[in-house]
């Protein structure tokens, strides 16, 4: 599909943006991850779809955080610790120009990796008797640092990575990942933001200011159901299904 047809006349593009917004903000993501999977398949430019998945992450990540935060979930030692790395490492991915092939290679091995993650991954909520267990914060600067840094360079807050790491790890529960999740994608995607226009590479597109307000639209409406309606397992795993469809078919084009 044509960049200017998309630009011009596609109301699905926007469509597509609201449902992301909704079930992404109702486990606690920004939906960059999402975003880039549908600007990319209508055939946007890379360095706009990383832009605007910054912008929407930034909006739709701040809300869901708030509707988290306000229920109770929020709990600081799951996401302080991993900022003090991660904004200064995002601001610097954000600022390394990569190529048109190599910025899609990087985001489709990233995708198919948070794919299997997101099907696969075990929850809290579906252990019996786990116990919380306490952060080293050599683990937690280190992850901050990596995961900053790959999500500067793709447009992404990062908070996809982080939600799966503290589950994983048993730093918290679901909702608790979900909280830091949302405050830590809008605090990276702030700072991968500032790196992109401090090297003149941030473009937002025409159809900017619409997706901003769908996004947000739909960020108000997941992140209620999802902090106060039920846990983010079953979302999580729909969206895995979601990106294996997507990121199956990329793979299967590109080795074809």
């Amino acid at each position: 599909m044509k960049w200017s047809w998309i630009r011009l006349n596609n109301p699905f593009l926007y469509l597509l943006v609201f449902f992301i917004a909704v079930v992404y903000s109702s486990a606690g993501f920004g939906g960059a991850s999402g975003y880039l999977v549908a600007m990319n398949f209508f055939g946007i430019p890379a360095n706009i779809m990383a832009s605007t998945a910054l912008v929407l992450n930034i909006f739709v990540s701040s809300v869901s955080f708030t509707s988290y935060a306000r229920a109770g979930y929020f709990r600081p030692r799951l996401l302080l610790p991993f900022l003090i790395t991660s904004i200064p490492a995002a601001y610097i991915g954000a600022t390394l120009k990569i190529s048109e092939q190599a910025y899609t290679t990087l985001l489709y091995i990233v995708l198919t990796y948070l794919a299997i993650r997101m099907v696969l991954i075990p929850t809290l909520n579906e252990k019996l008797n786990w116990i919380a267990r306490p952060i080293p914060l050599w683990a937690a600067l280190l992850s901050g640092a990596g995961i900053g840094l790959l999500s500067g360079m793709l447009g992404i807050g990062g908070g996809i990575f982080l939600s799966p790491l503290i589950i994983l790890m048993q730093w918290g529960d679901s909702k608790q990942a979900a909280a830091s999740a949302g405050g830590f994608i809008a605090i990276n995607s702030i700072s991968g933001l500032i790196g992109r226009f401090s090297k003149s590479i941030f473009t937002l597109g025409e159809f900017g200011i619409p997706l901003l307000v769908i996004g947000l639209l739909g960020a108000l409406i997941g992140s209620q159901v999802g902090a106060i309606k039920f846990s983010s397992t079953g979302v999580r795993r729909a969206l895995g299904i979601v990106l294996t469809i997507a990121v199956g078919t990329f793979w299967f084009n590109f080795i074809k």
